[in-house]
């Protein structure tokens, strides 16, 4: 009964070509995030020696999604492999352009570029251990080099992927194919000359060092930290907490502060005081701000500057500037708030009062 059942045909297959096809689908549909983790612990076990700080997790993480499409391929291809087109559908061979040609071409093609995306991932995962490695560094140029080569690895991978498919899947002739690329290099160049200058921007950064990953940096109305550098851009964590990338062509070629290399923090503001204010009060107050500041252990004492500046119709003016020798903004902020509370006591002290207080709008250099 059962073998009768199995060799009924339908549509050009038995009913036992149809259930292997089936059976081959749903154990693959239930075992392939096993197969994943068995493949993903193959692949660690002959980069274990290379990553004692980054663990199993964080390889399958990277590769799971890329090793499940994979497998899932197999499958496919496997359950496929079990059922014959219909004889009556008069369907070319392989070798002829037709369905049959696009199926298994559009199959080669997406098996590499899985190929290509585990291998992405790999490179990826020994980012990770080069870059748990450059942290226990001073210096960030190593940090910088990592990421550079990581996205040189990759870019390289990717033009073999796609050369390996236009010879091996197309059957192209690849040598001819590069060498027929001197003929159009010029339009390619023109057509690619932002991506180059772009490229060119990145080993500007890379040799001269203008910032390194960490850096806090200001380009245009852009402030923040450097997170990553790029073939192509520069991506940037700014004070809001955004992401901006900005192509490295720009951060070349146009004025760029970097904030980290400062010595000291700048503050400047101005204290007006009401009109009921007399000289002898400006000038003991004036005075003895001028202490105050000079003799605060985090600021400068060379460049203090404690003036009355001038007269407006509401205030009498206060010129008051001086420089912060500590970069922690948190240490910077304490000590203008201390500053400030000092400067309200003082004013308090000789008998007068503050109309306002006017700062500068600037950006939070952090």
């Amino acid at each position: 009964m059962i073998n009768d059942f199995l060799k009924l045909s339908f549509m050009g297959n038995t009913t036992e070509s149809y259930c292997w096809f089936i059976g081959i689908i749903v154990a693959g549909l239930i075992f392939h995030r096993l197969l994943s983790k068995l493949l993903t612990l193959f692949v660690f076990k002959f980069l274990q020696k290379y990553s004692t700080d980054i663990g199993y997790s964080k390889l399958f993480v990277l590769l799971k999604k890329p090793l499940g499409v994979f497998i899932m391929l197999i499958v496919f291809y496997l359950a496929f492999d079990r059922l014959e087109f219909p004889a009556g559908w008069n369907f070319v061979t392989i070798e002829k352009f037709g369905l049959r040609m696009i199926l298994y071409r559009s199959f080669q093609i997406a098996l590499v570029i899985s190929i290509t995306w585990i291998i992405l991932r790999v490179i990826d995962f020994f980012g990770l251990i080069l870059m748990y490695r450059a942290s226990l560094t001073e210096t960030k140029t190593d940090d910088q080099l990592v990421q550079f080569v990581k996205e040189a690895l990759k870019v390289i991978v990717i033009i073999f992927s796609i050369f390996f498919m236009l010879g091996a899947i197309f059957e192209l002739n690849v040598a001819s194919l590069i060498a027929g690329l001197g003929i159009g290099g010029l339009a390619i160049a023109l057509a690619a000359k932002e991506s180059l200058e772009n490229l060119l921007g990145s080993f500007t950064i890379f040799l001269d060092k203008p910032f390194v990953i960490g850096d806090l940096i200001k380009s245009g109305d852009i402030v923040g930290n450097v997170e990553n550098i790029g073939f192509r851009s520069t991506r940037i964590r700014t004070l809001e907490k955004s992401f901006v990338t900005i192509p490295n062509k720009k951060l070349v070629d146009n004025e760029l502060d970097n904030l980290s290399y400062r010595s000291q923090r700048r503050t400047s503001f101005t204290i007006g005081l009401t009109h009921e204010t007399k000289a002898d009060q400006l000038k003991k107050i004036i005075a003895e701000i001028q202490t105050l500041v000079g003799n605060h252990t985090f600021i400068s004492k060379e460049e203090i500057q404690v003036r009355l500046n001038s007269f407006d119709i509401n205030s009498i003016n206060i010129m008051v500037i001086y420089f912060v020798n500590r970069i922690d903004y948190n240490v910077y902020l304490d000590v203008r708030e201390e500053i400030n509370y000092e400067i309200m006591r003082i004013v308090e002290k000789h008998g007068s009062s503050l109309a306002h207080i006017v700062f500068p709008v600037m950006p939070m250099n952090k």
